[in-house]
């Protein structure tokens, strides 16, 4: 395991999870700079039958956006602003019948992650009901309010046909105060549970328990992407925020619809049914909630 030493903070248990660090004080965007370092050889990919998963981490993102183009923005020492890199064959990654699991992995795996962080942490909920679940496709939400959110990215390797490199970026507010969250509807960690550890042992917590369970949760996925779709299907209906919701999907070949969200499909498709008992399939676009 490798990282930029000179200005790592001291996270012992996501050196011994990951297969290499790279951290910055501050970056265009996480996602941005693993994309570059592979391109360019610095961040070299796995190989063999282990998928080993390395993270990109940054203080400060200066550029991250999130799906759709949109800002995400990272708050130094209250937010976690991580790139999640990995080798992912081909042709599974291409597939539309699976590659749309991608970030419903990502978004398990940080459900994952943070339940186990918070039972070792000890914490408490601060209200009856602080759930964790997932908003189609990306977000990671608690009592109606954004966590979090991920960004999934495919990068050609040089010179290989056969592998792709797969980047997750995942983004969560831990300690931001109320005053400082960009929308209403967002929300941080310490607002819903407690006690928690200081920022950069909590960080540490998660960033090594998401990244194992995202390495256990893609290895699966790659052995047998059928049987997985059938297990995800499950499982992600079973912690989803969007399902059975008045919503308004904005597609990204322009245009809306608005329903309600009655189903996850088998390709991690949402199906949407209007006003007329329509029922349309969404495989792309931001599903917002509707009052």
């Amino acid at each position: 395991m490798a990282g930029n030493w000179a200005a790592l903070p001291h996270m012992p248990e996501t050196e011994k999870a990951a297969a290499r660090i790279i951290w910055r004080s501050s970056v265009d965007s996480t996602n941005a700079l693993a994309r570059r370092m592979i391109q360019s050889g610095e961040l070299p990919l796995a190989s063999g039958r282990e998928l080993g998963v390395s993270v990109v981490l940054a203080d400060r993102q200066e550029d991250g956006h999130g799906r759709l183009g949109r800002r995400w923005v990272s708050e130094p020492g209250a937010s976690l602003t991580a790139s999640f890199v990995c080798p992912i064959p081909t042709n599974l990654a291409t597939d539309p019948r699976f590659n749309g699991w991608l970030p419903m992995i990502a978004g398990l795996a940080s459900l994952d992650a943070l339940t186990q962080t918070l039972a070792a942490c000890q914490a408490e909920p601060c209200a009856p009901d602080c759930s964790l679940q997932l908003k189609w496709p990306n977000d990671i939400y608690c009592q109606g309010l954004k966590l979090g959110g991920i960004l999934a990215e495919l990068v050609p390797l040089v010179g290989e046909r056969t592998r792709m490199g797969l980047i997750l970026g995942i983004g969560m507010n831990l300690s931001l105060g109320a005053e400082r969250h960009p929308t209403p509807q967002t929300t941080s960690l310490h607002m819903h549970w407690s006690p928690l550890p200081p920022i950069t042992d909590l960080s540490d917590r998660i960033l090594a328990a998401l990244t194992r369970s995202l390495a256990a949760r893609l290895q699966d996925f790659c052995a047998d992407p059928q049987a997985q779709s059938t297990v995800l299907l499950e499982e992600c209906s079973g912690k989803s925020w969007t399902l059975g919701r008045q919503v308004e999907a904005r597609l990204a070949a322009g245009g809306s619809l608005v329903g309600r969200a009655t189903a996850l499909n088998p390709d991690a498709s949402l199906t949407i049914e209007d006003d007329q008992g329509q029922s349309q399939q969404v495989h792309t676009g931001d599903v917002g909630i509707l009052p």
